[in-house]
This record gives C-alpha cells, structure tokens and sequence, in this order.
C-alpha cells in the first residue's frame, strides 16, 4: 500500500471528500493493477469465506492436541438458555462465541481468514457476523467496512508488524481488534477521524500483550485473546461514536506498539518459552504432546 500513515489517508479523504473506505479501495486497484470490480469482487470473496467459516463451524470437533474445542458451542448454548441472564448483551454474547468458534476453526485445520493473521482470525468476522445475520449491515456496507479494515492493518505492518514472532500478540490480536474497531465504527457512521481514534483505542488498549502459546501451538491463550480482542474492538467503536478521543494519535500508537515489540524478551515472543507456556502446567502439557507425537 503507498500509504505509510492515516494521517496520508485522512488528509486524501478531505482534499478529495472521499470515504476512507475509497481511498483504499482506490489504492488497491492501483497496488495490484486491477479494475474497480476486481477489487470489489476479491473483497466479497474475503467476506463469503468468513461466512463459510462460520456456517462450517463443528462444536464436536476438538484440537488434535485436545486442548481446545466445543468451547464455542457452549457459548453459544449459554446464550440461548433461559435458566441463566448473561452479563453481556446478545450483541456481545454473540460476538464472545464467534471468535471463539472461529479460533477453534483454526485450531482444527478448518479453513478461516487470516485478519490479519490465523491467530487473530476471530476477531474480525466476531464482530462483524452478527450484524449480518441481523439485518443491521448489508454485504455492500461489510464489504466497506472491510476496506476500512484492511487499510488500518496495512498501516499497521508497515509502520511496525502483525507477526507474533516479532511483535509478541499486541501485533495479531491487537492489530486485529484495531482494525475491527475501526470496520465498526464505519459501519455505524463514525468519521474517518473517529474510525482512528477507535483503532487507536483498541491497539493502545492492548499494549505489551506477549505471545506466548502453550507447547507451541495457536491454542492456548490465543483463543481466549480473541476474545477479548472483539469485546474491546466494540467497547473502543462505542466510545469513538460517542465523541470519545484518544490522546495519543493512531500513527503514533502504531510505533509505540513497534518499539514495545522490540523490547519483549525472544521468551515472549512466539517461542513458547515464556509467559503462560512456561508455567508449571504449561511445560506438562508440552511434554506430555511430544510424549504422545
């Protein structure tokens, strides 16, 4: 993407009074030289792949290690009992059990989108998924707020990086919950300023998180950190829409998350060598899987 900062693209969405969705949209088609419809029809695709994604998720299957499976079943379950009165919202609920359904996806080889990595691949259509199937945004409006999306995250690894092994999780869910603050809140009117200061939020929020998978694999805590990557995306869109700033501008809160990166230990990393993989129950559990491998 030609574009190094969102201060580039938001000054291109006032000289020209253009959406932001456009300007990458625009950008694309000239990155990869296609026509306006090739571009379009590269991004439904990425959206009817989420939704294949969700359709195909199978609450029965478990990891091939069996550290994770059927958890977004449960949630889903929970939801819809009538015995129990969630803390949450349906919105939320909804969005908890479907980053969790998609995690369990990609932890069971089953095919998902990275957005923007296959670690973080929940967060996005978690939060996206319910207001379509509710009727509140149409392919159309998705398809833009995807573009909203994909512009923020090409901002992201160009001025720092989405890899865990570089960045330690704050690239991959935090990156993910920045960039599905920032779909949200154009879906639900925000300027371009907003949709910034949503994003900015939403990786500020996530600051410093380590990547630390237990015996290596993209299980445990990934998971659970999707989670908690779209309940904060939506909590960071709700404040933006409702006038709420950030003080650090989103350029700068990108480098700071690449600094951060930076300096977490290699242990912290990636490497499974630190954090929760190297708790007392994190080492059993990799021993007793290269015991069984």
């Amino acid at each position: 993407m030609s574009y190094q900062s969102f201060e580039q693209i938001l000054q291109k969405c006032h000289t020209e009074e253009k959406e932001f969705w456009q300007v990458i949209l625009e950008d694309d088609m000239a990155e990869r030289n296609v026509s306006l419809q090739e571009s379009m029809e590269h991004m439904r695709a990425t959206w009817d792949a989420m939704l294949l994604a969700a359709a195909t998720y199978e609450g029965n299957l478990n990891s091939s290690s069996g550290l994770v499976g059927g958890d977004g079943r449960r949630m889903e379950e929970y939801i819809h009992s009538a015995v129990t009165e969630s803390l949450c919202g349906e919105y939320v609920d909804t969005c908890i059990a479907g980053a969790l359904q998609m995690g369990e996806s990609n932890a069971c080889m089953k095919r998902i989108v990275a957005a923007p990595t296959a670690g973080s691949c929940g967060v996005l259509p978690a939060v996206l998924l319910p207001l379509a199937r509710a009727g509140e945004a149409d392919e159309e409006a998705i398809c833009d707020a995807l573009y909203v999306a994909a512009g923020f995250g090409q901002v992201i690894a160009a001025r720092a990086t989405l890899a865990g092994a570089e960045g330690g999780c704050q690239a991959e869910v935090g990156a993910a919950s920045a960039m599905a603050a920032a779909a949200l809140c154009h879906l639900k009117g925000g300027t371009p300023e907003q949709c910034a200061a949503a994003a900015a939020m939403a990786l500020g929020n996530l600051l410093g998180l380590v990547c630390d998978p237990v015996a290596g694999l993209v299980e445990v805590p990934c998971i659970k950190r999707n989670v908690v990557g779209a309940v904060n995306a939506v909590s960071c869109a709700n404040m933006a829409l409702a006038g709420v700033d950030y003080a650090i501008p989103c350029d700068e809160v990108i480098d700071a998350m690449g600094r951060v990166g930076s300096l977490l230990s290699p242990d912290l990393r990636e490497t499974g060598q630190g954090g929760l993989a190297a708790t007392p129950t994190g080492v059993r559990i990799a021993e007793r899987l290269a015991e069984d491998a």
